[in-house]
């Protein structure tokens, strides 16, 4: 279902601040961290790491489009994943797979239940590694980011760990306590990689026609980075 790499363990630039410890479910130390991208998931990967917390990153996001874009964001959590020395499963990009099960969603909008499906596609597959490898808690960077319907996401994510006996999901607020503010810091201080757009085709064409009424251009890939250029959001 993927390939796992494993990087060295260094002593990498984190956020100096004061940190509640965090407790997966059931007290378990061993989590595996659906991510959606490095701006998402840097401030999940850091509170997680001060908490001594042993995780893998899943990075399985066939919704990306074009393939230009998901590698450019999938590359970028290498990075930093390399950075922290954190394991990281390069799973499977079978968009093929993904664009069959939006069929007759593609005018459906964002929150939708388009995206209901893409969120469950993706923890449905996140749930089964860790299943088969060993891990007793699932969680996700996709809540974190102020555009997304939290109730949506942990809904898939809950529905996804109830298939497997003694797989929890992590249902944690990766907002609060000034998450939302970090992750951006950590962006700017990382110069990751900034998307304009969620990630499917169609968030891309209707991002797309936003921006044209509004009078901007359309989007262009591999252009925006945090703490170089901002994207006007």
């Amino acid at each position: 279902m993927g390939s796992l790499c494993y990087f060295a363990r260094m002593k990498p630039v984190v956020t100096d601040i004061e940190r509640p410890e965090l407790v997966p479910p059931g007290g378990e130390k061993k989590v595996l961290l659906h991510s959606c991208c490095a701006p998402c998931s840097g401030e999940v990967m850091e509170a997680m790491l001060a908490s001594g917390i042993d995780y893998t990153i899943f990075f399985y996001n066939p919704n990306i489009h074009p393939e230009r874009e998901y590698l450019l964001r999938k590359d970028e959590n290498v990075r930093f994943a390399e950075k922290h020395g954190v394991p990281f499963v390069d799973a499977d990009y079978d968009k093929e797979n993904w664009y069959a099960r939006a069929r007759g969603m593609e005018w459906e909008p964002e929150r939708g239940v388009r995206c209901t499906m893409c969120f469950d596609m993706r923890f449905e597959h996140t749930a089964l590694y860790a299943h088969e490898n060993g891990f007793p808690v699932i969680t996700s960077s996709l809540g974190i980011s102020r555009w997304k319907d939290m109730n949506q996401i942990n809904g898939c994510g809950r529905r996804a760990a109830a298939r497997y006996e003694g797989l929890s999901y992590w249902e944690y607020n990766w907002r609060k306590g000034g998450g939302s503010s970090r992750m951006i810091e950590i962006s700017k201080r990382e110069e990751f990689y900034q998307q304009e757009y969620c990630g499917c085709v169609y968030s891309l064409r209707d991002t797309n026609v936003s921006r044209r009424e509004r009078g901007r251009e359309p989007i262009q890939l591999g252009v925006m980075y945090y703490g170089k250029n901002e994207a006007g959001e």
